[in-house]
C-alpha cells in the first residue's frame, strides 16, 4: 500500500517511479478538511465531483489494473493536489522555506504568481502546473508521475469549470487563498 508520504520519498523519476507504483495498492488520500470548507474558492459540488468521483475513479481503476499509466499517474497527482488546501484566507501568503525560495527566485510572491499564471495560461487544453523543490515552475501534459513536486495545480477542466465556467485565470487567482503553506513546506 502506498500513501502520499511514500510517493514523495521516491528518488527516481518517470518510468522508474511508475514501475515502483504499478502492482501496489494505491490509497486515496483523505481530505484534511470538510468538503464545504474551501468555498467559495472551490465549492462542495466541485469537491464532490472532482475528489469524490474522478479522483476516486483514478484510484479504483489503477488498483484494478485498468487504464494503465494514465490512471496511476492521475491517482498520484490528485493525492498531491487535494491535501495541500485549507479554508480560504484572502491574505494567505507563503511562509517558511517556500517563502524564502520564492523571494530568492522571483523577488516577490506577486512576481511568482505572475510567472505561474503565464505558464498555466500557455497550456493548451488540459494538464498540470507545479512548483518543484528548487522553486522552478513546470507543466505536465496529461498525467505523469514527477518526484519533486511541492505545489501542484490541476489545470484540467473538471478542476475549475463548475465554479468558474471558462475563467481559468480567476480559478488560478483564487486558488492561492486555499494553499496550506505548512503542507508545502513539509514537502520541501
Amino acid at each position: 500500500m502506498y500513501t502520499l508520504k511514500d510517493y514523495l520519498s521516491f528518488q527516481k523519476v518517470d518510468k522508474i517511479l511508475l514501475e515502483k507504483v504499478k502492482g501496489k495498492k494505491i490509497v486515496q488520500e483523505k481530505l484534511p478538511y470538510k468538503r464545504t470548507e474551501l468555498a467559495p474558492v472551490m465549492s462542495k459540488n466541485t469537491l464532490d465531483y472532482h475528489y469524490g468521483k474522478l479522483h476516486k475513479a483514478y484510484v479504483t481503476n489503477a488498483n484494478k489494473g485498468e487504464g494503465d499509466d494514465f490512471q496511476i499517474a492521475g491517482a498520484f497527482l490528485h493525492n498531491l493536489f487535494f491535501p495541500q488546501f485549507k479554508a480560504p484566507n484572502s491574505t494567505n501568503t507563503p511562509t517558511g522555506k517556500i517563502k524564502e525560495l520564492i523571494e530568492d527566485k522571483f523577488a516577490s510572491f506577486d512576481d511568482f504568481k505572475t510567472e505561474v499564471t503565464d505558464k498555466a495560461m500557455d497550456i493548451q487544453g488540459s494538464g498540470w502546473i507545479y512548483i518543484n523543490k528548487n522553486c522552478a515552475i513546470s507543466t505536465i501534459a496529461n498525467h505523469k508521475i514527477v518526484n519533486n513536486i511541492v505545489l501542484i495545480i490541476d489545470w484540467w477542466e473538471h478542476a475549475w469549470a463548475l465554479d468558474y465556467l471558462s475563467d481559468k485565470e480567476k480559478y488560478l487567482n483564487n486558488i492561492w487563498k486555499i494553499i496550506n503553506w505548512d503542507v508545502i513546506n513539509k514537502r520541501i
